[in-house]
């Protein structure tokens, strides 16, 4: 159930929080990245609507506290679902600076997730310079000249990145890694697939 107003609010089974208190999964709706876990009541749930800023209810301050009230980094509202019980919530919020007080994009100290949930990212832009081209962007003029010329470049950037693998330069071989990256995901793009087709034959080939 998506929560969108104050009756959708009324749906929600709060009783069955301590105090009135219903937990709430953050989650970045770019990347999947599940940000922190903060406690909701009905009164900031409704700031959380009405504001656009997620806003929890702080079991320290005894108060509704908005994330990023005192940082800046807010989490800026995307969508709000409760769960089949109606009893916890997953809020889709876009995190505006690190999520964490310690810095970090999310407070369980697990940033690989994310950096690799990038690749996700890069491939949507890359769809976009597709849909919308743009002057001067080097994605665009590459699916301007057609897919033979993205798959020589997919090819040219695979023999770079074999070259710098025989020597010890971890730079250039990252560099070549990168270069090839963005190069596949742009001939994916080009003939229609995506990201996550691969992933599903990856997957497929487990035992």
């Amino acid at each position: 159930m998506q929560i969108k107003d104050n009756t959708d609010i009324d749906k929600l089974d709060f009783a069955k929080g301590e105090n009135g208190l219903l937990p709430a999964i953050i989650q970045n709706p770019d990347n999947g990245e599940v940000l922190m876990l903060g406690y909701v009541n009905a009164e900031s749930l409704k700031k959380t609507l009405t504001d656009k800023k997620v806003c929890f209810f702080s079991r320290s301050k005894n108060r509704l506290w908005t994330k990023g009230e005192e940082s800046g980094n807010f989490l800026e509202l995307k969508s709000v679902h409760g769960d089949c019980d109606s009893d916890s919530l997953l809020i889709l919020a876009y995190p505006k600076g690190p999520t964490c007080h310690k810095g970090t994009s999310n407070c369980f100290d697990k940033d690989s997730p994310a950096k690799i949930n990038f690749l996700g990212e890069l491939a949507a832009e890359i769809e976009d310079r597709k849909q919308n081209p743009r002057e001067g962007s080097y994605t665009a003029s590459l699916f301007a000249k057609g897919i033979n010329k993205v798959a020589q470049k997919v090819g040219e950037e695979a023999v770079e990145l074999v070259i710098e693998a025989k020597d010890d330069n971890k730079d250039l071989f990252l560099n070549e890694a990168a270069d090839l990256m963005y190069h596949y995901l742009v001939l994916l793009t080009a003939k229609n697939y995506s990201l996550t087709e691969v992933v599903e034959v990856l997957k497929s080939r487990v035992k």
